[in-house]
């Protein structure tokens, strides 16, 4: 976040794991004001079903920008039915060149199951190594503990609870309050 506009927020965790068909986004309950908790059960991981088809999308940064970005990539998933990958990079072009859009200050990771892609404001749409991503605060920490765990034979889920348990165990800006959506078969 910008700290001359919102000087000590911190908050979020927001991790997607990708695993034998499954893709799991879990994301942390916390946003803190310097040293104060502020909310320990903020909800920063949403389904959304544009044309009935299910994408997971979790968020870092403000929570205002971040649900005009959701708003804006619903309208791009149901004008590309099934090309999601195409609703992101058409995101990030109006995000980056947009007056209004480009003083948003989030991130988001976006899954249909299948793809995963870290969203920013900087234009970027990236595809994840390794099978994993992390963003937010706490994101590094997640990042790291998920590529560890990759080397057991867990699934995607456990894999997600665990790294961000460890997270929440190294970063005071995240805490274990998850909401975790899956995707995939048998989701």
């Amino acid at each position: 976040m910008a700290e001359d506009k919102f000087p000590g927020w911190h908050g979020t965790t927001i991790l997607a794991v990708r695993r034998n068909g499954r893709v799991v986004v879990a994301g942390d309950g916390q946003v803190s004001v310097g040293p104060t908790v502020m909310k320990g059960t903020a909800r920063k991981v949403r389904r959304l079903s544009p044309g009935g088809r299910d994408v997971v999308v979790g968020f870092a940064g403000s929570t205002a920008d971040a649900f005009t970005l959701l708003e804006r990539l619903e309208k791009k998933l149901e004008a590309l039915p099934g090309q999601m990958a195409r609703a992101c990079v058409e995101l990030a072009k109006d995000w980056r060149t947009d007056k209004y859009l480009r003083n948003l200050e989030a991130m988001l990771i976006v899954t249909d199951g299948v793809d995963i892609f870290v969203v920013t404001g900087a234009g970027d749409v990236l595809e994840p190594e390794h099978d994993v991503a992390a963003i937010g605060s706490g994101g590094n920490y997640a990042l790291a503990a998920a590529r560890g765990l990759m080397e057991g034979g867990e699934d995607a889920e456990t894999i997600a609870r665990k790294a961000m348990k460890i997270a929440s165990d190294i970063c005071v800006y995240t805490n274990g309050n998850l909401t975790v959506e899956v995707l995939g078969s048998d989701a």
